[in-house]
């Protein structure tokens, strides 16, 4: 069952979006249906790959000519390929960029069983110690060709909970964008929804040159006078998502660096990936620049430049009356 049953019409609209899959799947895999389900106004291609690395690897680049896809998304030993597919908008989820090594420690060698169907029927198949040999003369081809325009191309999101690779260090010492995500090595649709779609949204966003009004949220008004996160505002915060770019705002610490990591990891906790690059310490929320600023405090009323909603008011008392404002006007 797709999660939440949620689709994204206007993403990705009139788009192609190339998904490489990872070791022993198929392009029937359940990532492709996501896709394609999700994204219904996008055009979303994948392939079969070959077993023998170095045929599936100049399949892939036959295919990004053919189809000169607007963005490429690739999962595990799927990523491993995506890096290599220079000069295109690419996601790699939890890479396999040491996908010889991971066979060897994790059972991958001798005969093995495709995880989905195949278009040629064939359900098994067997990899040698030679063939880890070729993959590995594959892998090492990644990041060959790094540039500065290319470090801003690939977005890297690493599972927090991954059992099988653990290359976001790796990813790092050549590439800007990396995000730790809650999860594990396998895409579900939680992930997919959580942490792979706000990243297909910057990108689409950042390609259609399309600018989303601001909303600052105090990340008091996220939480309980307890610091527990409210059950409504993982809520408000999805649905506001859709519509705007949204900036998380905590009070600046005058020096204790510990509680400035407190609070980016209760932020990461709370919003998950959304939150990469979208927090702001401040002790001046009155010099903000945007358009909206949901926060407990009646002061910022007559100080912020933008509009602002008083939460825990009278109008603005829970979350649902925020959703409720917003949703009247309808993205603006």
């Amino acid at each position: 069952m797709i999660f939440e049953q949620k689709t994204y019409p206007e993403l990705m609209k009139d788009k192609t979006i190339m998904y490489v899959h990872g070791f022993a799947s198929s392009a029937q895999s359940g990532t492709v249906t996501r896709f394609r389900t999700m994204l219904p106004q996008a055009k979303t291609v994948a392939y079969d790959l070959p077993v023998d690395p170095h045929e599936a690897i100049a399949l892939l680049k036959e295919k990004v000519q053919e189809h000169q896809p607007d963005l490429i998304v690739g999962t595990s030993m799927g990523g491993m390929y995506t890096e290599q597919l220079y000069g295109y908008d690419r996601i790699i989820v939890n890479p396999a960029f040491e996908i010889a090594d991971t066979m060897g420690a994790h059972g991958m060698i001798g005969k093995q069983t495709f995880q989905n169907p195949r278009q040629d029927g064939v359900q098994e198949f067997i990899v040698t110690k030679a063939m880890v040999k070729e993959y590995r003369n594959v892998q090492e081809q990644c990041f060959a060709h790094v540039t500065e325009e290319e470090q801003q191309r690939v977005w890297g999101l690493f599972g927090d909970a991954d059992p099988l690779v653990h290359t976001m260090p790796l990813f790092q010492q050549h590439y800007t964008h990396a995000i730790s995500f809650h999860g594990e090595h396998r895409m579900d649709d939680s992930i997919f929804i959580n942490s792979v779609i706000p990243v297909i949204r910057w990108i689409d966003d950042k390609q259609e040159g399309r600018e989303r009004p601001i909303i600052y949220i105090s990340i008091k008004a996220l939480c309980d006078s307890q610091g527990r996160q409210l059950s409504s505002a993982r809520k408000g915060f999805r649905y506001l998502l859709e519509h705007y770019n949204l900036y998380i705002v905590a009070e600046a610490p005058d020096y204790q660096t510990d509680e400035i990591r407190r609070v980016q990891e209760a932020t990461r906790e709370m919003i998950n990936v959304p939150a990469y690059h979208h927090l702001i310490f401040t002790q001046r929320k009155d010099l903000l620049y945007g358009d909206y600023l949901i926060d407990p405090s009646a002061a910022m009323k007559d100080a912020f430049m933008g509009t602002h909603l008083h939460f825990g008011s009278d109008t603005f008392k829970t979350w649902e009356e925020i959703i409720e404002y917003f949703s009247r006007l309808g993205g603006q």
